[in-house]
């Protein structure tokens, strides 16, 4: 059995891939930042280098 440790970010526009240890958390899903868990209310992405997620 393998353990899950890192799954792609729960914002659907999101390129960025996250560790579970570290992800924002909302609603049972894993989010690589605020900003994509809070569904970018300013439009402002998540800043990880390479994604242009909103």
């Amino acid at each position: 059995m393998t353990e899950v440790t890192q799954m792609k970010c729960a914002c659907e526009s999101c390129l960025c891939v996250v560790s579970l240890s570290d992800a924002v958390m909302k609603d049972e899903k894993a989010y690589c930042s605020a900003a994509c868990a809070n569904g970018h209310p300013d439009g402002t992405g998540c800043g990880h280098s390479g994604c242009g997620c909103q």
